[in-house]
């Protein structure tokens, strides 16, 4: 039978994406384990990484996760909105498919000793891999953070680790480990900065100070967005569901005379609480799941997931970054839409070769073919990674844009941050502006050699490594915009003129 946990570590980095990345690329090392989802917040400085897959191979990848973070992390330096006590703040192990969550106790036990035994970082457990009543909530473990804890840990035995030395570790601070149910988090931003608003709204709706069952909450200051937000963890979200807080959230902010801005949800969240959601907003009368047409569909095809439930083959490959485009986010963006557009060009191109030096009537030319083969194989894995490369260089211009500005010195140290990520979201286009120009003129050549009836798509290949080069392009521009570095301007403007003026002067493969 399938095993299948979900695990969500929440680190004390929100402002350098290559930090983040690295912590994703320790952990997605482990064959068997999927990285779903990352988040980084900048006001919060935390991030949150949706891992899954089977339990002793996803366990592993947390506790390669939490040594890169000890690495990385110093928590001596560190300053966000949200508590924190660890670099590795919080390990939860959540039970998914053929999974007690008795049996992600015993997991998160074992996980625990580990990472003392690893990387020397004390443990507490908490929620259902609590060993005390009064650890249960995380909140009482994370009480004073990082800083109070270190002194506390000094003299009062109630502070004590449920694993290793008494003492912090002095950059990573400790680790809290547990298992609990699927756990949504879901912040409601308010129209005001008055975060004393937000902290008494947090107050009335949190269950330990006798609000909503399974609602955790806090008021926290968005320096970057000049608004206050309500911070809330839903333990439970089909006893407390997303819809019921949000409307409590409104009705308490119209009485301090605001209203919320917006909602966010942190990470991943099941269908079922939008589905929830939906039939309460829209007021659906006698709604049932088994009216939404994936859920139907999937349950008459035993199960399938709905990618190939309602396409073909060749169409349920695609579908995943076709809705990852569309969906309502900045990344990815028009940047990888077109690495992933040159690297299409260069994978029709493959096709067009492979298939052209297996012919008699190409005999004469498979060794120039061959050597092509290769080039554009080289050429489509470059640009397969500059899809994910294009959307991580915009995410850090966003990223540096939500630091904390007001002093000189924040205010200095932002603007560099800024100038730094934008001339590296133009350096990586530039990159792919390079490849499909250098792709393009490399197809145009292959006309005399390749198959007759391989002209059409050798013409298509050859259209779709030109587009790919003037989005690439055009994406560069957008950022040398926002660049006060007139030297770094100047010479890049150069660059993308040559290779306009290239991309005008390559041969161009005609239809047969």
């Amino acid at each position: 039978m399938k095993r299948l946990i979900e695990c969500v570590p929440n680190f004390s980095e929100g402002r350098d994406p290559a930090k983040v990345q690295a912590l994703v690329a320790a952990m997605s090392s482990v064959p068997g384990v999927y990285v779903l989802d990352h988040e980084m917040d900048a006001d919060h400085h935390r991030s949150v990484i949706t891992l899954a897959g089977e339990p002793e191979a996803v366990a592993e990848a947390a506790l390669l996760g939490v040594g890169k973070a000890m690495e990385l992390i110093d928590l001596t330096k560190h300053t966000g909105a949200h508590p924190r006590v660890g670099a590795t703040d919080v390990v939860p192990f959540i039970p998914i498919d053929g999974v007690t969550i008795e049996d992600c106790v015993a997991l998160a036990r074992r996980v625990g000793e580990e990472i003392w035994n690893r990387y020397r970082i004390p443990v507490f457990f908490y929620e259902a891999a609590a060993t005390r009543p009064d650890r249960v909530n995380l909140e009482n473990v994370r009480r004073g953070q990082f800083e109070g804890l270190r002194e506390e840990m000094k003299k009062n035995h109630d502070r004590l680790p449920d694993v290793g030395e008494p003492k912090v570790h002095p950059t990573a601070g400790v680790t809290v480990v547990g298992a609990r149910k699927f756990l949504i988090a879901y912040n409601v931003n308010l129209n005001t900065p008055d975060v004393g608003i937000a902290q008494k709204i947090a107050k009335a709706i949190r269950f330990s100070s006798g609000g909503l069952r399974y609602v955790k909450s806090m008021g926290v200051e968005l320096k970057a967005r000049n608004l206050a937000q309500v911070s809330i963890n839903l333990t439970d979200f089909e006893q407390t569901p997303m819809h019921r807080v949000y409307e409590i959230v409104k009705r308490e902010a119209e009485r301090y005379g605001a209203m919320p801005a917006g909602s966010e949800i942190v990470g991943l969240v099941p269908k079922k609480a939008l589905e929830m959601a939906a039939d309460f907003f829209l007021q659906l009368e006698n709604f049932s799941p088994a009216q939404v047409f994936e859920n139907r569909l999937a349950d008459a095809l035993g199960g399938a997931p709905p990618a190939t439930a309602k396409d073909g083959k060749l169409a349920g490959l695609a579908r995943p970054f076709l809705e990852a485009v569309a969906t309502p986010a900045a990344t990815p963006g028009g940047g990888s839409a077109s690495a992933f557009t040159g690297a299409l060009a260069a994978s029709l191109g493959q096709m067009v070769t492979g298939l052209s030096r297996r012919k008699k009537s190409q005999a004469a030319h498979v060794e120039p073919l061959s050597r092509a083969l290769d080039d554009l194989r080289k050429t489509a894995d470059e640009l397969a990674k500059a899809i994910d490369r294009d959307a991580e260089s915009y995410d850090a211009v966003m990223a540096a844009l939500k630091l904390p500005q007001g002093n000189e010195k924040a205010t200095r140290e932002r603007t560099e941050a800024v100038e730094k990520a934008t001339k590296g979201a133009a350096e990586v286009p530039l990159q792919v502006a390079e490849r499909t120009v250098a792709l393009f003129e490399r197809l145009g050549q292959l006309e005399g050699i390749v198959a007759a009836s391989m002209r059409s798509d050798l013409q298509v290949a050859g259209l779709l490594a030109e587009a790919a080069a003037r989005g690439a392009l055009a994406n560069v521009e957008i950022n040398l915009d926002g660049l006060k570095d007139a030297a770094y301007v100047a010479a890049t403007r150069a660059k993308t003129a040559a290779l306009k003026e290239r991309l005008g002067n390559a041969p161009r493969a005609r239809s047969a």
